[in-house]
Parts: C-alpha cells; structure tokens; sequence
C-alpha cells in the first residue's frame, strides 16, 4: 500500500515511473535510489567550491578530504581540481584515523548523531573543515550540513563552528548556501 501511494505522489511530481519503483524507506526517511550517485556531480561541484573559498592556516598543496562512516553521496567522489594547481584528494581510511594531521576536510557520512558530535568533538578549534551528509538541521556541530531534496541539493552554514574554527571560509560561500524549497 505504501509503495503504491509513495509511486502516485512521485508521479504527481513529475517523476519518472521508473523512480517510483525504486523508491525504499531508510532509516532516514524516503530516499530514492535514481541510479549509481544521483548528486556524484552537484556534490563535487559544491565541496570544490566550498574548498576553493576556504584557507587554511598554511596554504597546502593537495586538500584531504576524510570520509567518516559510509555515504549515500560521497563514496564515488574523486580528486577534483582546484585553482592554482592544487587538488582536492578522497583519502580512505577507518574512523579512527580521522585526525587533523591526516584530514583538512572530514566528510560525514551515514553516522549516528552521537558518532557525529563525538568526531566533531575531536577536530574542534583544529584546521579542519567538517561537513555533514547526514545532518540536514545541523545539530552535530559540523560546520557544512548538505541537504538533499528530490532533485536539488544545498547546504546549511553553522557560524558557531565555522567562528571557533581555524579554517576561514570567506563570505562569498553564504551566498552560495541556501535550504530547498527557499527556506
């Protein structure tokens, strides 16, 4: 009954037929499965430009970028460019390796909000900018939350965590950010 009615309201909203079969309850709530890494491209897009307008205390050549935990977005990322030749480089690894020395972005993944704040925790007042996949009202403490809707993506800013941060991101990034829908 549910994935009947979840395939008609997709439908109504111009989804393809296609994405109503595909459709799942997670944990998490609704999420569709549209293929292999439906926001792979505006996920890349938003971390480059989010690593472009961010310094660190020492410029660095190659910017790592830590996953913690699994992700529904960021498993297939890859090294993207950056300006003035540097990069910005996925380093694998267990949880228990993300560190400061190691990581100059520590990427979120499906962890539980406890796991979140205790990572966070770890890296607070460090060179390290955080962002969350899976903590659309920000209450980890991450500095970045990513929000993913039907067929858009955005992010939140939490200025608390960015201010006690040593990473700088400059101003030009809240323009970018933004809630869908236009909240």
């Amino acid at each position: 009954m549910f994935r009947a009615l979840l395939g008609i309201a997709l439908l109504a909203l111009g989804l393809p037929a296609s994405a109503a079969a595909d459709a799942q309850v997670s944990k998490a709530g609704l999420s569709l499965d549209a293929g292999p890494a439906p926001y792979a491209g505006p996920l890349a897009r938003t971390l480059t430009a989010i690593a472009e307008y961010s310094r660190w205390p020492s410029e660095r050549e190659t910017l790592r970028l830590c996953l913690a935990g699994p992700s529904d977005h960021a498993e297939r990322f890859t090294v993207q460019p950056l300006a003035r030749g540097r990069q910005l480089r996925p380093v694998a690894g267990p949880v228990s390796a993300i560190a400061p020395e190691r990581c100059e972005i520590v990427y979120l993944g499906r962890l539980s909000l406890a796991e979140q704040r205790a990572i966070i925790a770890g890296l607070r007042e460090t060179a390290v900018l955080t962002i969350a996949e899976n903590d659309p009202a920000c209450r980890s403490g991450a500095m970045i939350c990513l929000l993913f809707e039907l067929d858009e993506m955005a992010f939140r800013i939490n200025l608390d965590a960015v201010s006690r941060s040593q990473v700088r991101i400059d101003p030009r990034v809240l323009r970018m950010s933004e809630s869908p829908g236009g909240d």
